[in-house]
This record gives C-alpha cells, sequence and structure tokens, in this order.
C-alpha cells in the first residue's frame, strides 16, 4: 500500500508572486525547496532552472511601491518537493 502522492512537474521557471506569469498555484499546493549550488534557500522569491538564476530580497531594502528590492544570484539552481 502506497500513499505517494502525486507532485506536479516542476517547471523550469517559477515565481510566488501570484501577479506574475510564472506563478503556477498547482506547484504551491505542496512544499517546493530551492537548492542554490547545493545548499537550500528559504528566501526564493523566482527561480530559472536553465539560465541558472535566483531572486532574492537584498534584505529591508524596498522599491517605491513598497516591495522589497530583489537581487538576482547566479549558480546551479535544483528546486525540489519537500
Amino acid at each position: 500500500m502506497s500513499d505517494a502522492t502525486e507532485f506536479p512537474p516542476l517547471p523550469d521557471r517559477l515565481s510566488i508572486d501570484p501577479d506574475s506569469p510564472h506563478f503556477v498555484a498547482a506547484v504551491f499546493e505542496h512544499d517546493v525547496g530551492i537548492r542554490l549550488n547545493g545548499k537550500e534557500r528559504k528566501d526564493v522569491q523566482e527561480y530559472c532552472i536553465s539560465e541558472g538564476w535566483v531572486t532574492v530580497p537584498a534584505g529591508k531594502t524596498l522599491d517605491r511601491k513598497g516591495n522589497p528590492l530583489m537581487i538576482k544570484i547566479k549558480g546551479k539552481v535544483e528546486p525540489f518537493f519537500k
């Protein structure tokens, strides 16, 4: 008896922002983790596997609309389900 749940396939590019065209609600029904260069990151806002980058907030800095200012970090991106 296996109770293995079926996970949706992880897209090449994914964002947690619901207004983004790269937001996929079905993926966020499960816990998603991101490894960048072998280390798990918990503050990733968006990732792209093929281009090898993630975006993360730059500290407490805000843009003029009050959203966190994002920086792009490059490396080997590995998304996974927890």
